[in-house]
């Protein structure tokens, strides 16, 4: 068995959900938080453009909201340092990217190990990168659906710790298949935040194990 690399603590902790555009996805999951089935506050909603409809509505419903604006940086790893410092000044314990369409440094992944999860539309390591709706569709796949996993430094590559699957119709586009993963996001990624702050999240290796309450 792999030795255990990184075991999550059950604990009420803080979340900062990135996100660059409407951000459906923080949406499911300040719902779940609003309902109590997440044990967490959402701390900082955070973009990298000031007029996101996702950061609009964060500031609707009294977050905090945060942009930063690359173009005044002289590099991408200045701009993830500033985002480290506003993060570590937050108290942040676990960064949701929710439609952050920008790639993150090694610095910031490495500096968030394990507290920084995304949500694909894909089975990875199964289509990586942008489009994989089409590209589901192009291979004649039967089968796609969406992850939930850490994030590393290599994009759509770290630890998968949930998944749902989605059958590939005949008669699918890109926009109808895209749809029904979306509705799929849209449970496992609250699901994935829950387990987070219930402690049951345990990586041994680069394999996600799902710990039984209590475990």
């Amino acid at each position: 068995m792999d030795d255990v690399v990184f075991r999550s603590q059950r604990k009420r902790g803080r979340i900062a959900v990135f996100l660059s555009g409407r951000g459906s996805n923080f949406m499911a999951i300040r719902e779940a938080v609003r309902k109590g089935g997440i044990d967490a506050d959402i701390g900082l909603v955070f973009s990298n453009k000031e007029d996101a409809p996702g950061l609009v509505k964060a500031r609707e419903w009294g977050l905090e909201t945060l942009s930063l604006n690359p173009k005044l940086f002289a590099t991408r790893e200045d701009y993830d340092r500033a985002i480290i410092r506003e993060l570590g000044q937050r108290r942040i314990d676990l960064v949701c990217l929710a439609g952050y369409m920008k790639v993150l440094t090694p610095e910031l992944c490495d500096a968030f190990r394990h507290r920084l999860i995304n949500v694909h539309p894909a089975l990875l390591p199964s289509f990586p990168g942008l489009h994989v709706q089409q590209k589901a569709i192009d291979w004649g796949v039967r089968f796609s659906g969406c992850t939930v996993h850490f994030v590393a430094a290599e994009v759509d590559m770290g630890p998968i710790i949930l998944q749902s699957v989605v059958p590939v119709l005949q008669d699918d586009t890109e926009e109808t298949l895209a749809a029904r993963i979306l509705v799929e996001e849209h449970r496992i990624y609250p699901e994935a935040v829950r387990l987070y702050f219930e402690g049951r999240i345990e990586v041994r290796g680069r394999r996600v194990f799902v710990l039984e309450p209590g475990a």
